[in-house]
């Protein structure tokens, strides 16, 4: 009986010992092996690509990221922050495409405009809306508003603006100053554009000639005289509109002016041209490299806004790229407080005027009278504090959906066609309303 009970107290013990050794194995994977009294390292990825997000020679890819992971450290030194290096802009929705399909996504990612509608669809990004709500460290009216729609869909922040550019009308001071035009200011209009590249434009000797603009294409039109095209899904185009046939009957006049022998953008670097729309990114690329190579051209020149429409107002198309979280990330508080030293820090935001091309969508950084002198003696780029406000206050986000780029070509084919073709053109309008609208069921 003795020998009955000693078995039983022994097999007890086994068990005791094996439930300790199974709660103390369990606690070590729950806790990453880290010894007790040490926080638990937490990892943090970053989606980001190489080069410029502006399609721009940028020898800085990674130089703001940096500087940002090195800040939030001092606060968050238990966080191990790292990103993959080398994938190229083109490569880079592939790669994140990639990354979801593997269940390695990462926790923060880079969103160009391009991309946005896609991942919104799919429910790849964090909705923010909570953590805005929660964070009284956190304030939305330190944006300029346009640049947080473009991460915004269906009424839900899923995405931070990390930097913007618009679109401004360059112009050539010294052309206009030899043929007396003088512009009227911000709110100048078709009428005043028109009558400026008419006075302009005129056919000389082969290396001489003159013209009024170049690159003002059907998208500036349509964003000048109050176009709404497509509806927020992408099935539907409104192609017949009055505002459209206004917009074809002024490019179809500006056509008709006196075109000399432009033939590329260069043209307007060698002074040649008055006016031509350009992103701001690419303004401050050009005037950098010119400065630092102290190669100046001898013209003078400057930007404002895009002149309104008959129906609409001075408005610049506003392209922007977001950062957003991953939607199933597991450190969902660490990769907020990440977010914010990228968008919201004026530290780093600062940077962008010294390692990229466009501008801070922070309203007290990129309106900073001391960053616009530094910008100015440094790299020869100034930043007008009241074309920019004025700008990015009356911007405009294309509509950006699944096979966008497919439906705008189709857009573009349409315009060059009627264009072209010097027939009726609200009849066009009709026949082309009928393909386009087609084209889009057949891509859904």
């Amino acid at each position: 009986m003795k020998i009955i009970l000693n078995k039983i107290k022994t097999q007890r013990r086994y068990r005791l010992l094996l439930s300790c050794l199974l709660i103390l194995i369990a606690f070590f994977i729950a806790t990453d092996f880290q010894p007790i009294g040490r926080k638990k390292t937490k990892k943090l990825v970053i989606g980001a690509f190489t080069g410029s997000y502006w399609d721009l020679q940028n020898g800085y890819a990674y130089k703001i990221l940096d500087e940002a992971i090195e800040e939030y450290k001092k606060e968050n030194p238990e966080v191990e922050v790292e990103y993959v290096s080398g994938i190229t802009r083109d490569d880079y929705q592939e790669w994140l495409a990639e990354q979801m399909a593997q269940g390695k996504m990462p926790d923060v990612f880079f969103v160009p405009s391009d991309d946005f509608s896609n991942f919104a669809q799919i429910g790849a990004m964090m909705n923010l809306n909570v953590f805005i709500k929660k964070d009284k460290d956190f304030h939305l009216e330190n944006f300029y508003k346009k640049t947080l729609q473009s991460g915004s869909y269906k009424n839900v922040q899923y995405a931070l603006p990390y930097e913007c550019a618009p679109t401004l009308m360059m112009v050539n001071k010294t052309l206009l100053r030899e043929k007396e035009v003088k512009l009227s200011g911000k709110e100048w209009t078709w009428g005043d554009f028109y009558n400026a590249c008419e006075k302009v434009g005129r056919q000389l000797e082969a290396d001489t000639d003159q013209y009024g603009v170049i690159n003002y294409g059907w998208q500036d039109a349509f964003a000048a005289n109050n176009v709404k095209l497509f509806n927020s899904k992408g099935t539907e185009c409104d192609f017949t509109s009055a505002n459209i046939y206004e917009a074809i009957l002024f490019l179809e006049r500006l056509s008709k002016l006196p075109q000399g022998r432009v033939t590329s953008a260069m043209d307007f670097y060698k002074g040649r041209v008055a006016f031509e729309p350009m992103l701001f990114s690419e303004y401050r690329a050009y005037i950098s490299s010119e400065f630092s190579a102290q190669n100046y051209a001898d013209f003078d020149w400057s930007y404002t806004t895009m002149p309104a429409g008959t129906s609409g107002k001075n408005i610049s198309r506003l392209d922007t790229l977001n950062v957003a979280m991953y939607s199933e990330t597991r450190n969902p508080k660490e990769a907020w407080e990440f977010m914010k030293v990228l968008t919201a820090s004026e530290k780093i935001q600062s940077k962008i005027f010294d390692y990229s091309e466009g501008i801070s969508p922070l309203i007290n950084v990129t309106e900073d009278p001391q960053i616009a002198a530094h910008v100015k003696e440094s790299y020869g780029v100034t930043l007008d504090r009241d074309v920019i406000s004025y700008a990015m206050e009356n911007a405009v986000t294309d509509v950006k959906f699944n096979s966008y780029h497919d439906a705008e070509t189709e857009v573009s084919s349409a315009v060059n066609s009627i264009l072209d073709a010097k027939t009726n053109i609200q009849m066009e309008q009709i026949i082309w309303n009928r393909r386009i609208n087609s084209y889009l069921k057949k891509i859904k």
